[in-house]
């Protein structure tokens, strides 16, 4: 039963990144996204991971993604226009995308059944994770908060019109 919805909502994650891609409407690939992240907890919850489940509804699909639609609302996105393409993303872009692909597959296969954990071995109370977020990685998540409140300026920014 688990493998099943497993794969269930692993298909519907994997659709729903797909859509995101090909969209061309802004709002339209942001609701995409929430697709995404709405599956991504169910993944969670299927792998025994409860908190980060729930801060993944409440964190990512919920406040981050609110700030993505209120950007594309305050900068008034329309329709997205295509081009040509990039002849460096032509040139570089698959040859990456298939170097990557061997990386990851390479990294798979070096490892081991026996040197791999089970599932929930890695588990983590809400404190163990609070310690590491707010102690342990404390410059890295405040850089993260500094960063996001430059993009809403530069959105801000960039949406004023000049009267």
């Amino acid at each position: 039963m688990h493998l099943a919805l497993f794969l269930i909502f692993g298909c519907i994650c994997v659709a729903a990144a797909v859509n995101l891609l090909v969209q061309r409407h802004p709002i339209n690939s942001a609701l995409s996204l929430i697709v995404v992240m709405g599956s991504l907890a169910v993944l969670y919850l299927l792998l025994g991971a409860e908190f980060v489940a729930a801060i993944q509804v409440i964190v990512y699909a919920g406040a981050i993604m609110v700030l993505f639609v209120f950007v594309i609302m305050l900068l008034n996105a329309g329709v997205e226009e295509h081009t040509h393409g990039s002849k460096v993303a032509m040139r570089f872009g698959a040859p990456g995308a298939v170097l990557f692909v061997i990386a990851v597959v390479a990294a798979l296969l070096r490892r081991g059944p026996d040197e791999m954990l089970p599932i929930g071995a890695m588990y983590g109370s809400p404190e163990a994770i609070g310690h590491l977020l707010f102690k342990d990685f404390l410059l890295p998540f405040e850089v993260t908060s500094v960063l996001i409140l430059i993009a809403i300026m530069g959105a801000v920014v960039l949406a004023r019109r000049e009267n």
